[in-house]
């Protein structure tokens, strides 16, 4: 009689511009033939892991990412033409100056074409971690349109707007839960959780900036998240940590932050192994 082949898992944490870093290993299960049963993420691992979902192969998003962030310029007329247009929105209630965007109006600028419109036209099955503001909890979407959810998911406070859907006010997932692979863990055999939340570092120049500091508290934030759900019934059979040292906002180095990752393919390749034939000792 044979076997069934193992449901597996795979949950993509946020981090920003650190997300590049889950190229790699994305291009690794390729490289071993496979394929998740179905895929989770917050912030940027929302974004990465749609793309996954919707057929990309990891080289195809490491190809895109590349060409969206190699031209400074481009880039920067991009983002010029989404600025807040009236001059009410480039002020905070508290009235100093501070430049939202609109997450929705950047996703449908700088996500790859031909993605999906909706949750039920992907390949494989998505389920994206945003934070519901006003009901003070996580917001779990994997049906209807796709792109809102996306941008709800990567709305980082201060630097995006809220992002309404329905009649919830929804920001960054990782407020609430920055690497979500306990929303799979009772569907599938092995669940691959993939962190580049990353922490502060120390670059030797004294006091961090006002945005490090704001950036780099968030991360010690969703660290201690993790590391408090690590200790849950069932804690992902591989974790994977990437070699990322970028900070949160550092698209511009994509191709320096997907090179310097590359080194974990290996990790990940002798990783999932180790726990596939772990699942077939007890069979």
């Amino acid at each position: 009689m044979m076997k069934r082949q193992p449901k597996i898992g795979l949950a993509l944490s946020g981090g920003g511009a650190r997300g590049f870093g889950h190229i790699p290993v994305l291009e690794a299960l390729d490289e071993m033939g496979i394929r998740p049963t179905v895929i989770t993420g917050t912030s940027i691992g929302a974004v990465i892991g749609a793309g996954y979902a919707a057929g990309m192969t990891g080289t195809d998003i490491h190809n895109y990412a590349l060409s969206l962030f190699k031209n400074r310029t481009d880039v920067l007329g991009r983002l010029w033409q989404l600025r807040p247009k009236r001059m009410r929105d480039l002020f905070s209630e508290a009235g100093f100056a501070i430049v939202q965007f609109d997450a929705e109006r950047v996703m449908e600028t700088f996500l790859p074409p031909g993605l999906p419109d909706t949750f039920e036209d992907l390949a494989i099955p998505l389920k994206i971690v945003a934070t519901d503001f006003y009901g003070r909890k996580e917001a779990v979407l994997d049906s209807g349109p796709l792109k809102p959810a996306i941008a709800a998911s990567a709305a980082i406070p201060m630097l995006f707007r809220p992002v309404r859907i329905g009649d919830q006010v929804m920001v960054d997932g990782g407020v609430m839960n920055p690497l979500p692979f306990d929303l799979i863990a009772d569907d599938c055999d092995i669940v691959i959780a993939v962190d580049v939340v990353g922490g502060p570092v120390d670059r030797g120049k004294g006091m961090p900036g006002s945005l490090e500091a704001i950036y780099g508290s968030t991360q010690l934030l969703m660290q201690s998240i993790m590391a408090e759900k690590m200790r849950c019934d069932r804690p992902p059979e591989v974790v994977i940590s990437p070699p990322v040292t970028s900070r949160v906002l550092e698209f511009m180095k994509a191709a320096s932050i997907i090179n310097g990752a590359q080194p974990v393919k290996d990790d990940v390749k002798s990783l999932v192994e180790k726990a596939m034939a772990r699942l077939t000792a007890r069979r």
